[in-house]
């Protein structure tokens, strides 16, 4: 329930703070006093849109802190989902900046519009006279009938049945679209990926053959410096591995004079086995040199096939190659085993709509069994509210579409007087019965629902007498079950509060602004009187609102 409401710069209030009681309150005051202006900050701490107009003074910042308390509700399960600390007596607060921006809190954490406006339907009802327009509307309808019908548990394990198989369906024409388009280009990514798969393409093979190549292409230039390279090692006469020999030969007998001469005799003879190594490498390399023409035009056509490959695909690399290679084989692949795909999505969408099949079922079941309790409800209240004749005929229709709540087609018609013909309530209501009926439904929601606080703005609009005596009786019915506030020009109803509070204007220094007040006993008495006679307060007014207030 809310427990208190404090404003600060906001409108026509410069700072107020009101505590709020349980049971019945009462707002009055004269046309123009400011109740608007409550309700919008109000509106706007719990997730309205917020714009600068809503500044009193446009230097400062607006603040908007409602106190609830949610300790007999469930919600810890909603504080968790959304990462908000649970306390018994939650603090939301709603600030507008000079600059415009405007931030939320819950407890003192920032949360978004979306998550405040979540937990605005968990809070507070806000019903103003244009919202009667919801009862024709068909969400509303079932929701009223969903109540009774104690369908919430079975509607969100439908829901989430309903995401999923939206999800499937989606996959599943992504799946299909996919396969269309890759039927189309079928038969050429299959060109493709055979002349691919034929060239058997290798990451390293490019590069070798390139060097192959450049070998056989300088064949007489390998093969005469080769040769030289030889003359020049084992010539008898200048040859360096002669020389090398006869370096050897001398440095071995004197190397038994010295220490020096030892190592330097060492060092020769490893030059000497290097030498030999590298000869015997340069004959084998000679002998082996050897141009085949054959083998150079196998290699110069496997590299313009890759050329032509890389240039083909519009790549630079042999790696390049293998991964468009990969690609057109997953394409190639995804045709071949698409019937398969489609088939398996196709049949998880079979088994999800058969259980998705069931719940709709079973809500649907507790919809039927559920309407004639709330056509006896409705009619019963709205007897009591002068509308002896109204009627309702409400039927479920089976639908094979899904919707967001079930499989269900709603027919919700209205008859105000005896005899008459059934039609859509917005058609054939008036808007002093659209009140009544509103009023009759949010009873019935009271008792089915855990909603802590509704707040009536002028729900009375157009009646009076007894009518308003019974729209107070109902009010006090739902007050046990939850927190009833409503703003009334009536003082039928005025009188029947648990608590009254006065919104008034008054000008400070010159500045007209609003503000809100608890009224005692006394006050109480002089307000209902003012509201039966006017400014000027008889005596019988007096007494006429101490008879109403007792």
């Amino acid at each position: 329930m809310l427990k208190q409401l404090s404003i600060n710069n906001y409108a026509l209030i410069n700072e107020l703070t009101i505590d709020f009681s349980d049971g019945l309150s009462i707002i009055t005051g004269e046309t123009g006093a400011g109740k608007s202006i409550l309700l919008g900050a109000l509106g706007l701490v719990l997730g309205n849109r917020a714009d600068l107009s809503s500044l009193k003074d446009t230097s400062k910042k607006c603040i908007v802190e409602a106190k609830v308390a949610i300790a007999n509700y469930n919600l810890e399960p909603f504080f968790e989902e959304v990462d908000l600390d649970y306390e018994t007596e939650t603090i939301i607060r709603r600030e507008i900046l000079p600059s415009g921006k405007s931030r939320a809190f819950v407890n003192d954490t920032p949360v978004t519009l979306s998550v405040l406006n979540e937990l605005r339907l968990k809070l507070i009802d806000v019903h103003s006279q244009h919202q009667t327009m919801q009862l024709s509307d068909a969400n509303f309808q079932f929701s009223i009938l969903d109540a009774l019908a104690k369908n919430t548990v079975r509607i969100d394990s439908y829901k989430r049945g309903y995401n999923q198989l939206n999800t499937l369906k989606k996959e599943l024409t992504v799946l299909e679209t996919q396969q269309r388009e890759a039927n189309q280009q079928y038969d050429y990514n299959l060109h493709l990926f055979k002349e691919l798969e034929e060239a058997k393409i290798q990451v390293d093979e490019q590069a070798e053959l390139e060097l192959t190549l450049e070998k056989l292409n300088n064949i007489e230039d390998i093969k005469l410096n080769l040769s030289e390279a030889l003359e020049v090692s084992i010539n008898e006469e200048i040859g360096i591995q002669n020389l090398i020999y006869t370096l050897e030969n001398r440095l071995s007998k004197i190397a038994p004079f010295s220490k020096e001469y030892q190592e330097i005799s060492e060092r020769i003879t490893s030059v000497k086995i290097e030498v030999d190594d590298i000869i015997a490498e340069l004959e084998n390399a000679n002998e082996n040199v050897d141009f085949n023409p054959n083998e150079a035009e196998e290699i110069n056509d496997r590299l313009q096939l890759l050329y032509n490959l890389q240039k083909k695909h519009y790549v630079s690399s042999n790696q390049e190659l293998l991964s468009v290679f990969n690609d057109l084989s997953d394409k190639v692949t995804q045709v071949e085993s698409a019937d398969e795909v489609i088939q398996q999505k196709q049949e998880e969408i079979r088994q999800v709509s058969e259980k998705l099949d069931k719940v709709a079922s079973l809500i649907s079941k507790a919809r039927i069994n559920s309407i004639p309790k709330l056509t006896k409800e409705l009619q019963m209240l709205l007897a009591d509210l002068g509308m002896e004749n109204a009627r309702f005929s409400i039927e479920i229709k089976p639908s094979k579409s899904y919707f967001l709540n079930g499989k269900d087609e709603l027919e919700f018609l209205f008859s105000a007087n005896k005899g008459g013909s059934f039609g859509e309530l917005k058609k054939v209501a008036s808007g002093g019965e659209l009140s009544r009926i509103m009023l009759s439904v949010k009873k019935v929601l009271s008792a089915n629902t855990q909603l802590p606080t509704i707040i009536f703005d002028e729900i009375d609009t157009g009646v009076s007498g007894e009518v308003s005596n019974k729209i107070a009786a109902i009010m006090q019915q739902m007050s046990a079950n939850m927190q009833v506030i409503a703003i009334t020009h009536l003082p039928q109803i005025a009188a029947k509060g648990n608590s009254h509070y006065k919104v008034f204007k008054e000008e400070v220094s010159g500045i007209t602004t609003t503000n809100l007040k608890q009224l005692s006993t006394d006050e109480r008495i002089v307000e209902i009187a003012e509201m039966l006679s006017g400014k000027n307060i008889s005596d019988s007014a007096i007494t006429h609102a101490k008879e109403l207030l007792n």
